[in-house]
């Protein structure tokens, strides 16, 4: 299907292929009583999000770049047997359904064909459906629903396609994530880089350990790629300490990266991700949240030592560096004198409703053009001002679910710091 392996070289190198996940039925399952649960803090007007994410394909493909649609994607991976099996072990599980409901979940969803299971895998199962469906069994766990309780869990953070899996140069991290609502969006990406025709075929590292790592979690919102082998990582409400250093083993091991700079962020629901306070925009320029402020961070490199087996293993050497030394120490991991921030002068207020609306998520398609929401105003004008093409998309409803256009994106195929770098 593609004669370019996957390969990310950098964040702001022009991007070639990316996957997205338009809006579907699972933002339909929203209510005031599941959007806690389901990590959104507001309803959305799925409609007009369809509309404003076609937008946004629209924009990108209009850049060059080749759109993959997850839908299309899972659909198409559960027609290789293996796959289709692998997802449905992970999808039924007695100890969410109970030993007495797994089995005939399963056998429903197994008999099903390949569009409907996709369906049912992101968008959900309520007991009513099911009902319409086969008949419920002598289940206490299903019979203790009310009609229209959810069955099956909806995926509706799929639409934020940066999280579960993030390319790293020559290789994917299928992700551990911190939130139980987001833990199935894993076995997805899973089954799609290890069955989909378009990926099986192509020679790139997977970097998983099943789908729980415990404590050693990292999303993909807080992974940078900055280019020529080195890699930063914001340690977040999301990514732990633990989840970095095993991100930097596998890295190392595969010689995929030299260096990883570890950020340590404020463990809050603002800070969520190290993509909505900063983002790389050009090859040494990161568009920056007033209010981050400097943080501690880490540099951590290999050092090679041979294991009594006579193998070669990886140990870290970590160096700390306090605040007042974060970006020279992002400076130095990068091979350049000096970085250029580039944060708006704004009152407290504006700036704080600017990061709440994405207003530092942006998705750089090639060095200095980035792509942002339109409500962002300030931070567009700034960011032309500041010599940027800014290509704005609607973010009126998809700004609800405060994910911007990074995080609806997950690069497949993107150029390094160096055009020739792919």
């Amino acid at each position: 299907m593609q004669s370019i392996a996957p390969y990310v070289g950098s964040e702001v190198g022009r991007l070639r292929q990316v996957i997205v996940h338009r809006p579907g039925v699972e933002l339909l399952r929203l209510t005031p009583e599941t959007m806690d649960d389901l990590l959104f803090d507001d309803l959305i007007w799925v409609r007009r999000a369809q509309e404003e994410h076609d937008e946004f394909c629209a924009v990108l493909a209009g850049a060059g770049a080749e759109v993959l649609q997850l839908t299309d994607l899972l659909r198409e991976s559960l027609a290789v047997p293996p796959a289709r099996a692998f997802v449905l072990d992970h999808a039924f599980d007695e100890r969410i359904h109970g030993p007495a409901a797994t089995p005939v979940l399963r056998a429903t969803a197994e008999a099903m064909d390949d569009a409907a299971l996709t369906e049912l895998l992101i968008g959900g199962l309520t007991k009513r459906e099911l009902l319409e469906l086969t008949d419920v069994p002598s289940s206490v766990v299903l019979h203790a629903l009310g009609a229209d309780d959810l069955v099956v869990a909806p995926l509706p953070n799929h639409l934020f396609t940066r999280d579960a899996s993030c390319w790293v140069y020559d290789g994917v991290a299928v992700n551990s994530m911190r939130m139980p609502a987001r833990t199935r969006e894993s076995v997805t990406y899973e089954a799609i880089y290890r069955w989909h025709p378009r990926f099986a075929g192509s020679e790139f590292h997977r970097w998983s350990d099943g789908l729980a790592d415990g404590q050693a979690t990292v999303e993909g919102g807080d992974v940078l790629v900055l280019g020529d082998g080195a890699v930063l990582v914001g340690m977040s409400e999301r990514t732990t300490p633990q989840g970095v250093e095993r991100l930097a083993k596998r890295l190392f091991a595969t010689g995929s990266a030299d260096r990883v700079v570890a950020l340590a962020l404020p463990s809050a629901r603002i800070f969520m991700h190290l993509d909505t306070v900063m983002t790389m925009v050009d090859e040494r320029s990161f568009i920056k949240y007033a209010d981050l402020g400097m943080l501690p961070s880490y540099t951590i490199t290999p050092r090679d030592r041979s294991g009594h087996d006579g193998r070669d293993e990886i140990e870290l050497d970590i160096a700390d560096h306090p605040p007042e030394q974060m970006h020279a120490a992002l400076a130095d991991a990068m091979g350049l004198d000096g970085l250029r921030i580039l944060t708006a002068e704004q009152d407290v207020h504006s700036a704080a409703r600017e990061q709440w609306d994405d207003g530092c998520n942006a998705l750089a398609i090639a060095p200095g053009v980035v792509v942002t929401y339109d409500r962002t105003t300030t931070s567009n004008t700034y960011l032309r001002d500041s010599g940027f093409e800014v290509l704005e998309v609607p973010g009126a409803e998809l700004g609800r679910g405060r994910g911007g256009p990074r995080c609806m994106s997950c690069p497949t195929l993107r150029e390094g710091v160096r055009p020739s770098e792919i």
